[in-house]
């Protein structure tokens, strides 16, 4: 109840008490039409993933799964898709036998006879609510979906956990060590932001060529695991934190091991959380460097696997969007558990 009130409280806040200015009214445009920017494709999608695969492509598009209702009649093999037909002012609902330019032919799903002729601008398809569980049954049972999503949440993970590990300790020498060349080391770090993801993903391709690793998950892990961002989140985070904690704790005779793993990062979980979502973020939704590196079916991760429903001729739109709405979920979790760090961890990388 008392977050309740703090969001209408927030939600009501006006620049001048009990006065609403220009900069408050634009404000609200703002946060509503970003809000609407980010739900109403995320909710489309959710509900486009329960229509049946011929609605999916149909305009105009409606928003709930619906699709036409299919009867059986006497003396046709198929079920007919059943239409309201307007003649003479009254409407019916007929069987369409087929479709021809602006004619279509119909006939009587009680009383079938001879195919009666009308114009498709006095029809319309009888439509009722249908929610298709078979875009999320077919992929779970018929193909490999869940071998993807192991291998995602495998490779997810582990580089994250290798991640938080490397730049946390390139971080950490960067920020309480003094030395000759720290600088230029650091700048030479942030400098490979600058780098094009294409340019290396040759050499790096050569180096996995080199070691082994094609075709396997480690391959994918491995040399995502530094990154620049990563060791700039961290080491800015890091010059907060006092440095006469570290020396209390060489007094105390403690290893530089025990005092990176027991002292700096506790007092560094906010911007290990926030690292820890960019890497969830990175590792999930990864495409391209997989595809290039996996070949076998198995060894496929989600965003691979998914590929597989896209042909040259066709795309099962169904199955596409129902395994994409499931693949939301895990970093929806992640995010949920660890957003009351992301504010703490981004505003503390500037304090210094």
């Amino acid at each position: 109840m008392h977050g309740t009130f703090n969001a209408i409280g927030f939600l009501t806040r006006t620049r001048r008490p009990g006065r609403i200015d220009v900069t408050d009214v634009l404000s609200w445009l703002w946060l509503v039409g970003g809000t609407l920017a980010v739900l109403v494709p995320v909710l489309w999608a959710g509900l486009s993933s329960l229509k049946p695969e011929a609605e999916i492509t149909r305009f105009p598009p409606t928003l709930l799964p619906v699709a036409a209702v299919q009867v059986e009649v006497q003396g046709y093999d198929k079920p007919l898709s059943l239409w309201n037909v307007t003649v003479d002012g009254e409407t019916r609902e007929m069987a369409m036998v087929r479709r021809i330019g602006l004619k279509a032919q119909v006939v009587d799903p009680e009383n079938p006879g001879k195919p009666a002729s009308v114009d498709t601008k006095s029809i319309s398809p009888v439509q009722r609510l249908t929610v298709a569980t078979e875009n999320y049954s077919d992929p779970l049972t018929r193909f490999s979906f869940l071998t993807f999503l192991k291998n995602s949440v495998f490779v997810t993970f582990v580089a994250t956990i290798l991640t938080l590990i490397v730049n946390a300790l390139a971080a950490f020498a960067l920020s309480k060590y003094r030395f000759r060349g720290e600088k230029a080391i650091f700048v030479l770090i942030i400098s490979t932001l600058m780098i094009p993801l294409t340019v290396v993903m040759v050499p790096a391709y050569l180096v996995v060529v080199g070691v082994g690793l094609v075709d396997n998950l480690w391959g994918v892990i491995i040399p995502t695991v530094a990154t620049p961002t990563g060791v700039f989140l961290l080491r800015q985070y890091m010059l907060t934190i006092p440095d006469e904690l570290i020396e209390a704790a060489r007094v105390d005779a403690a290893s530089e091991f025990r005092i990176f793993w027991r002292i700096i990062l506790p007092l560094t979980a906010p911007a290990l959380a926030v690292l820890a979502i960019f890497s969830v973020l990175w590792r999930w939704n990864d495409f391209l460097w997989p595809l290039i590196v996996l070949s076998s079916r198995e060894n496929f991760t989600l965003q691979v696997g998914l590929n597989a429903f896209q042909g040259e001729f066709s795309v099962q739109w169904h199955y596409i969007l129902a395994m994409t709405f499931l693949s939301l979920i895990p970093v929806t979790i992640v995010f949920l558990f660890l957003q009351r760090y992301i504010t703490t961890g981004i505003a503390g990388t500037g304090m210094k």
